[in-house]
């Protein structure tokens, strides 16, 4: 491996590849019904699985499962019903963050799962107040002409075999997590990431609990 993962930052980050699976009911905000996460670390030449954690999430009255949402994931109301709730699922995941620990969550289009957190955040303060790594912008970067950079398109490129239950969170975060680090591995290849924080300037996605607020115009 090259500069990247000899960076003593990218050896002290704990990445944790998170997906999540929703309902889009209309006029409200995706509500998760199924979340994943492997928390990963390169130490020594190779990568560590440090951490693993999935649930179903019950969503509230207003968002119920739909058939496309079954034809989808294959979760069903029934399945759903009797499963932890947001708070219960989440606060869960959001206890597994170590305070004081450097963490980026990575996802693929990471703007998806960073709205869910976002809207979820009162469940999940810690989790919501980390910064992302996208892996398409990344992808982009090095694997320039491809026609899309769908995850199908990225496992077919990269040769990662698609998982039988490709739409659940479990199977997604798997195979995120192997893109994930065979980006990585290219990257380090390219040269052209130093350390992490010039991976970070290319496909990294700050948390919105991050961003400053943007004041009135006229606040003095």
């Amino acid at each position: 491996m090259g500069g990247l993962t000899q960076d003593p930052a990218f050896a002290a980050t704990t990445f944790v590849v998170i997906d999540f699976e929703t309902t889009t009911p209309t006029g409200y905000p995706a509500q998760p019904i199924e979340v994943a996460a492997l928390a990963l670390r390169y130490r020594e030449g190779t990568w560590k699985e440090t951490g693993r954690i999935t649930s179903l999430i019950r969503p509230p009255a207003f968002a119920p499962v739909t058939p496309a949402d079954t034809a989808q994931t294959g979760l069903t109301a029934e399945q759903l019903a009797e499963a932890p709730t947001p708070e219960e699922a989440l606060g869960a995941l959001d206890r597994r963050l170590t305070a004081g620990t450097p963490y980026l969550l990575v996802a693929q289009h990471a703007a998806t799962e960073a709205n869910v957190i976002h809207h979820q955040s009162a469940h999940c303060p810690a989790l919501a107040r980390t910064d992302l790594l996208d892996t398409i912008p990344l992808a982009k970067h090095l694997v320039p002409g491809l026609f899309n950079y769908r995850l199908d398109t990225l496992l077919a490129r990269f040769a990662i075999p698609q998982p039988p239950d490709r739409h659940r969170a479990p199977a997604d975060v798997d195979v995120t997590a192997q893109l994930f680090r065979k980006l990585i591995s290219a990257a380090d290849q390219s040269g052209d990431f130093s350390d992490l924080a010039a991976l970070v300037k290319t496909a990294g996605r700050t948390a919105r609990a991050n961003k400053p607020l943007q004041t009135g115009l006229f606040d003095v």
